[in-house]
């Protein structure tokens, strides 16, 4: 661990210099997608590590009780017909968000499990420590036309944090969100509402009211490169009825999106949308996305899932689509960028990242208030010193932390699963949380995120399985 105001290695930086001197230039990092088109990188299987919820009131609890249960509706090939609009505004109680949470719920999450790391607290010392929509950011960057983002960094005991800052032109637009832009986003927590149950094996009530201040969350860990990271995100539901019941594998992340009427349409969502589904489910190792699009009326028409080993192919073949070696190769560098930048260990200096569409991402040096976004409690407590009474997991040997898998970026057809083998085995949580690990030249499928997955093993995903059904073999979306 490094002392308070050490510096890890040399670095650039815009600082005011004494005398005469000019100031050094600022580093900057390009997002040119031309630049970042090789193998697809070096990234581990998340484990899913705990998990924590938020109440009614945006209280933290240590547990799963805002956990729900997917139930969609029985497939007999009529219409849903979810009303959307139903309870708007009346029985609608959205989250403030003039409320800066920063990185606080997850703080809380890791100064009470520390000591539960495989490897035990001192793993955190060379981590990257963030929200899972902070990276789902980074991933769709180099395609991102209309939204900048900055990005807050500060190092504390060797862990580089990161928390989004809401940039000016954010705040003006949220500040006037047009009323249709709020009634959208209502719709698409109802859809939740009616595809959720509270308990497994029950119905859905979409009578009550949504309040979106009401959250659980997965905390996981993963790596990227040379980069272990520590990250949380929101978890729509899980599905008793998946075919593992380990998480991340047993999740399913709930959309919304306008119908769909001609195949111009569909290839501007693969293009833009389905990106950002895709960069927001693969990074947990979330297999399925369930979407409910939506007539003019709001009414859901039809149900489809997108498995998100799969997004790719409907843009493979498109020279204006996307590539997840791009994403995945920027998100890469950036975290090089702000390794190698944030030099000093010091939770009152904050290196603001800085990025608008067309342009690099650039960085600018501050302290304090009002960019210091790591709270005193955290500051006041020693993160790699356990917590009391947390048993440290034990490190796997390296033997167990690799698979021999199919390849997945350069293949021309769809997969229909992964076959199971001794080398695709998976632990449980509360196990050692090892994972297997994919990427570089080879760009190998991911096991992880395959349709079938040993051991069920984790409570919170009751219930027995089934086989999964097969992907259709053309661009059409399949039906659930």
């Amino acid at each position: 661990m490094e002392s308070r105001g050490t510096k890890r290695e040399a670095g650039e930086i815009e600082v005011a210099e004494p005398g005469n001197k000019l100031p050094r230039p600022a580093p900057s990092l390009p997002t040119d997608p031309a630049l970042y088109s090789g193998p697809f990188p070096f990234y581990r299987r998340p484990s899913e590590l705990g998990c924590f919820s938020l109440d009614a009131q945006r209280q933290y609890h240590g547990d799963a009780r805002a956990l729900r249960y997917y139930s969609p509706p029985p497939t007999n090939g009529q219409s849903p017909n979810f009303d959307l609009r139903d309870g708007y505004p009346d029985r609608y109680q959205p989250r403030d968000e003039e409320v800066q949470e920063r990185l606080d719920h997850l703080l809380r999450w890791l100064l009470a499990h520390r000591g539960q790391l495989e490897g035990g607290p001192g793993w955190l010392a060379g981590a990257i420590v963030t929200w899972r929509g902070h990276l789902t950011k980074l991933l769709t960057t180099p395609y991102e036309r209309q939204e900048g983002w900055q990005l807050a960094a500060s190092r504390f005991q060797g862990t580089l944090y990161l928390s989004e800052v809401e940039t000016p032109a954010a705040r003006v637009q949220r500040l006037t969100r047009p009323p249709l832009l709020r009634e959208l986003m209502y719709m698409g927590y109802k859809f939740e509402q009616y595809m959720c149950a509270d308990k497994p094996g029950v119905s859905p009530d979409p009578s009550g009211e949504v309040n979106t201040n009401v959250a659980f969350c997965s905390v996981l860990r993963s790596r990227l490169g040379n980069h272990p990271l520590l990250f949380s995100g929101e978890v729509d539901c899980t599905n008793p009825q998946a075919p593992s019941t380990q998480p991340p594998t047993c999740y399913v992340e709930l959309k919304t999106s306008k119908e769909m009427h001609s195949p111009g349409q569909w290839k501007s969502f693969y293009r833009h949308k389905l990106l950002k589904w895709w960069a927001q489910s693969f990074l947990p190792g979330v297999p399925n996305v369930v979407a409910g699009f939506r007539n003019p009326e709001g009414f859901v028409c039809s149900l489809k899932t997108f498995p998100t080993m799969e997004m790719f192919e409907y843009v493979r073949n498109d020279r204006d689509g996307w590539n997840p070696s791009v994403c995945m190769n920027f998100c890469a560098a950036f975290l090089s960028f702000a390794q190698n930048t944030v030099v000093e260990d010091d939770p009152r200096l904050v290196y603001l990242f800085s990025w608008e569409p067309g342009g690099p991402v650039t960085v600018s040096e501050h302290r304090d208030a009002p960019h210091a976004f790591l709270p005193p409690w955290v500051a006041a407590v020693s993160i790699l010193a356990p917590s009391t009474g947390s048993p440290t997991r034990r490190a796997a040997p390296r033997s167990e932390r690799h698979i021999s898998a199919r390849r997945w970026m350069q293949r021309t057809t769809r997969p229909s699963g992964v076959p199971e083998s001794p080398a695709n085995s998976e632990k449980g949580c509360g196990g050692s949380g090892v994972g297997n690990e994919y990427g570089g030249p080879g760009q190998p499928l991911p096991s992880w995120l395959s349709t079938k997955a040993p051991n069920p093993s984790y409570s919170p995903c009751p219930g027995p399985t089934r086989t999964q059904p097969q992907p259709a073999q053309n661009s059409a979306p399949r039906q659930i």
